[in-house]
C-alpha cells in the first residue's frame, strides 16, 4: 500500500485496506465463507476485542541502542541472523495499521522500545517519544484501542552493561522509563502492559534443552564475548541471563513499574502477560505440578495484583516423572518444533480464570508454518476454544493473534513465519495471506 502524505479519514482507510484484502484473490479452500460467519458460532461479547500483537524490535528495525543488537552482530552469536531492518515497520507503521483497520480489527498490541526512549542512562529522547505518540494517534484514527508493552524482551544497551534485571536497583530504572513514557504517552494509550510474557525464564527452566543443548552453550559464550567487547563484567540479557537472579528483580520492576504508570495515568488499566503453555502430566510420579510452580514462580500472585491478564498460549508441555517428554508420536507440529495443539489455548484460559480472576485476554496464540491453510485451522481451533470458555461463563475479553507480520523470530532470524501478512525482505511490500482474510471475516462478523 502506498501512504500519501495527506491524513486519510476513516472510511479512506478502511476502503484502502480492504482493497489490499480483496486484492489477494479467492478465499481459502475450506475457509468459512463470509456469509456463514453471520449464523455460525457465537456473537462476540460486547467490547470484544479482536486484533494482532507485534513488538517493537522484531519489527521495527535498526534498534541500535538495544542489548539485542549487540548480540545479534556480535560473535560469537546464538541469532542465525541479525535482525537489521526488520519490517521496516517504524517508518511504514501507518502501512500495518492501515492493513489491521482494513481487516475491521478493533485492537493492535505493540511495544514501545525503551532503547528508543532512553538511549542512553537518563537522557531521554523526546523525538523517540515523539514519534510513539504519533504512532498511538494513527491507531486512534484508525479504530484501533492499542494495547501497548513497556518491555517485549530487549532492553537499553547501557542498561545489560550494568546487569541488566539481574541487579536491585533495575527495578528502579525500569520504573522510571515507565514514568516518563506515561507522563508523555499515557492519555493516548488504551491499556498497558508491563512486561511480555514475565514468565518467559521459567518456561526456560521447564524446558531443560535451554540449559542444557549446544544452542545454550552457544548463548552463554555470546554473553561473554559481549562483556568482553563491552568491558562490562556483568553484562546481563533478559533471554540469556541468570533465570534465579532476574526472576526476582523483574517481579519488583513490574511492581514498580506499574505504580509508575498508574502515578502517571491512574484510570489506564495496566496487566501483565504470561507465557501460559497448557502443563500435562503424564503417568505415575509425573512431575507437573513442580513444572507448573517453576514456569509461574510469583507471577500468578504479581497478576493477580495486576488490573488484567493477558494469556499467552502456543502449545501444551508434557511432563513424566523425569521432566518433559517429546510431543506424543505421530502429532502434527509447528516450524518451531513443539505440537500443534489448540485444546491448550481453552486450558490455559481456565487456568488463568480460576487463579488469576482478573478480566482476561487473550493477547498472543498463534502458528509458526510456510503452510497458511494450517494457519487458517489453527485460528478457527483456537476461536472455537475461546467459545467454549465463554459458553462456560469465562469473561474472555479479547482475542489477538501473532502476528500481524511476518517477523524477525529472535534467534531464528526471520525462518519462522508467524504472520498473517509476508513482507519481502528486501523492499519491505506487505502481502496479505488468506489468513488475514479470514480472521478478519470473523472480526467483521463479530462471530467466535
Amino acid at each position: 500500500m502506498t501512504i500519501t502524505s495527506n491524513q486519510p479519514t476513516r472510511r479512506q482507510i478502511v476502503a484502502g485496506a480492504a482493497g489490499l484484502v480483496a486484492a489477494v484473490g479467492a478465499p481459502l479452500s475450506g475457509a468459512t465463507p463470509a456469509g456463514a460467519l453471520a449464523t455460525a458460532g457465537r456473537t462476540a461479547p460486547k467490547g470484544f476485542l479482536w486484533g494482532t500483537a507485534i513488538s517493537a524490535h522484531q519489527s521495527e528495525g535498526g534498534n541500535t541502542a538495544s542489548d539485542s543488537w549487540l548480540l545479534e552482530t556480535n560473535r560469537p552469536t546464538a541469532f542465525v541472523g541479525p535482525s537489521g531492518d526488520a519490517c521496516d515497520s517504524y517508518h511504514r507503521y501507518e502501512e500495518d495499521l492501515d492493513i489491521a483497520a482494513g481487516l475491521e480489527l478493533n485492537c493492535y498490541r505493540f511495544g514501545i522500545e525503551w532503547a528508543r526512549i532512553e538511549p542512553a542512562e537518563g537522557m531521554f529522547s523526546e523525538a523517540a517519544l515523539d514519534h510513539y505518540a504519533r504512532v498511538l494517534e494513527a491507531c486512534r484514527a484508525r479504530g484501533l484501542m492499542p494495547m501497548v508493552t513497556y518491555n517485549h524482551f530487549t532492553v537499553p544497551l547501557w542498561f545489560a552493561m550494568r546487569g541488566g534485571f539481574e541487579v536491585a536497583d533495575g527495578a528502579d530504572l525500569f520504573a522510571r522509563f515507565c514514568g516518563r513514557a506515561t507522563e508523555r504517552l499515557g492519555h493516548l494509550i488504551g491499556m498497558a502492559t508491563t512486561f511480555n510474557e514475565a514468565n518467559i525464564l521459567g518456561l526456560r527452566k521447564v524446558i531443560p534443552r535451554f540449559a542444557s543443548d549446544a544452542a545454550a552453550e552457544n548463548a552463554r559464550a555470546m554473553i561473554a564475548a559481549a562483556a568482553a567487547r563491552t568491558n562490562s563484567p556483568q553484562f546481563s540479557s533478559m533471554l540469556f541471563g541468570d533465570p534465579d537472579k532476574i526472576d526476582q528483580v523483574m517481579l519488583d520492576a513490574h511492581a514498580k513499574g506499574y505504580a509508575a504508570i498508574k502515578a502517571a495515568r491512574p484510570d489506564l488499566p495496566v496487566g501483565v502477560t504470561l507465557s501460559m503453555q497448557e502443563i500435562q502430566g503424564v503417568g505415575e510420579g509425573n512431575l507437573a505440578a513442580q513444572a507448573e510452580q517453576t514456569m509461574y514462580g510469583g507471577w500468578i500472585d504479581a497478576a493477580r495484583q495486576s488490573d488484567f491478564i493477558g494469556v499467552q498460549t502456543y502449545s501444551r508441555l508434557r511432563i513424566g516423572a523425569k521432566g518433559l517428554l517429546p510431543p506424543t508420536p505421530g502429532a502434527p507440529l509447528t516450524d518451531m518444533g513443539y505440537e500443534n495443539y489448540p485444546p491448550a489455548v481453552g486450558h490455559t484460559i481456565r487456568y488463568a480464570a480460576k487463579h488469576i480472576g482478573k478480566p482476561l485476554y487473550l493477547t498472543e496464540t498463534g502458528i509458526g508454518t510456510t503452510d497458511d491453510a494450517a494457519r487458517v485451522a489453527f485460528i478457527k481451533a483456537t476461536l472455537d476454544e475461546v467459545s467454549k470458555c465463554i459458553d462456560e461463563g469465562i469473561d474472555v475479553k479479547g482475542y489477538l493473534y501473532w502476528s500481524l507480520l511476518d517477523n524477525f523470530e529472535w534467534t531464528s532470524g526471520y525462518a519462522k513465519k508467524f504472520g498473517l501478512v509476508e513482507v519481502d525482505r528486501k523492499t519491505f511490500k506487505r502481502t496479505l495471506k488468506p489468513s488475514a482474510r479470514y480472521l478478519g471475516m470473523r472480526a467483521k462478523a463479530n462471530r467466535i
